[in-house]
């Protein structure tokens, strides 16, 4: 082992917690994190190879060498803070998040990289300056803000740059996450996507995504059933995800306080509370209505990640 990692100094593990994007209404915006995780041990050399090991989850399908998406994330981080001596890495990935499943897989990716490149040189970046490169590279801040912060969160584009509000709810979630055999891929989820919106539908998600995030704020447990309905993806990413509607009403009729699809897909998720309980129920049900589509599925119950993503040690 030590042979493999000539320089201690410059290795480091992290853990990032995988994502639900959107929860329902809030499209690009909302995301929380869930507790699956993705490890990535990064070792910072001085030559320019970069060697990639995979394990787990898709670990057949990560690419290997300098098209690594942690990778790029890593030089991107060492372009930013001048650590030009470094031009490779020895990168390690242990994954237990489904890849393109809609639970951040390409996010945890990314955050981890540049998690790990950040406390090897020095910590010279704070997480809203990590969030900021993580959303240049990913594209939009759903998924990199929650795999950062932890907990919900609440973003916002303005002129280019992020602006992430982060919170607790005072409700106690359990996410039950219903992972079908089939990847969606998200470009293909978008793609489906209308150009415009009707102002009624906008209205209709505008009430719920306000009410969802005031509900978890002030634990108002009864209000959820109103808040994870949407009108501007969801009915028309159905059709990539079969059985969709009879998944969500599966898990209502369950016990859950409302199901939503994760991200751009293809898991469901479905949201209940310790108080409440029926996860069981609810995993069951799901996978079941998913098998009456002829879909095999697993379920997977989750809390939410209070924490982020987390050097565990140097």
């Amino acid at each position: 082992m030590r042979k493999n990692f000539p320089d201690r100094k410059n290795r480091v593990t992290v853990r990032v917690p995988g994502t639900s994007a959107n929860c329902g209404p809030g499209f690009d915006c909302l995301g929380l994190a869930t507790t699956i995780y993705n490890y990535l041990d990064l070792t910072l050399i001085r030559s320019d190879k970069v060697v990639v090991e995979a394990s787990g989850e898709g670990a057949e399908k990560i690419p290997r060498g300098r098209k690594n998406l942690a990778w790029q994330a890593v030089k991107k981080l060492l372009e930013v803070t001048g650590h030009n001596e470094f031009k490779g890495a020895i990168i390690r990935m242990k994954n237990h998040v489904p890849l393109s499943r809609g639970l951040g897989s390409s996010s945890t990716a990314i955050v981890a990289g540049l998690t790990a490149a950040n406390e090897i040189v020095g910590s010279p970046l704070n997480r809203d300056e990590l969030l900021k490169l993580a959303t240049e590279l990913e594209g939009h801040p759903d998924n990199v803000a929650p795999a950062i912060f932890g907990n919900f969160t609440v973003s916002v584009m303005d002129g280019g740059e992020v602006q992430t509000f982060s919170f607790r709810p005072r409700i106690k979630l359990k996410l039950v996450v219903a992972v079908p055999e089939f990847e969606l891929s998200t470009r293909l989820a978008r793609k489906v996507l209308p150009k415009k919106v009707s102002r009624a539908d906008a209205i209709f998600n505008i009430s719920r995504a306000s009410m969802l995030v005031a509900a978890l704020v002030e634990g108002r447990e009864e209000l959820l059933p109103l808040a994870f309905d949407d009108a501007i993806h969801q009915p028309y990413r159905k059709k990539l995800v079969p059985g969709m509607t009879e998944v969500f009403d599966a898990a209502r009729k369950a016990g859950a306080l409302g199901a939503a699809i994760s991200g751009a897909g293809s898991c469901l998720i479905a949201f209940t509370s310790a108080k409440r309980g029926h996860e069981d129920e609810i995993a069951a049900a799901m996978v079941e209505a998913f098998k009456a589509h002829g879909v095999e599925s697993k379920a997977l119950i989750l809390n939410v990640d209070t924490r982020g993503a987390q050097v565990m040690h140097k």
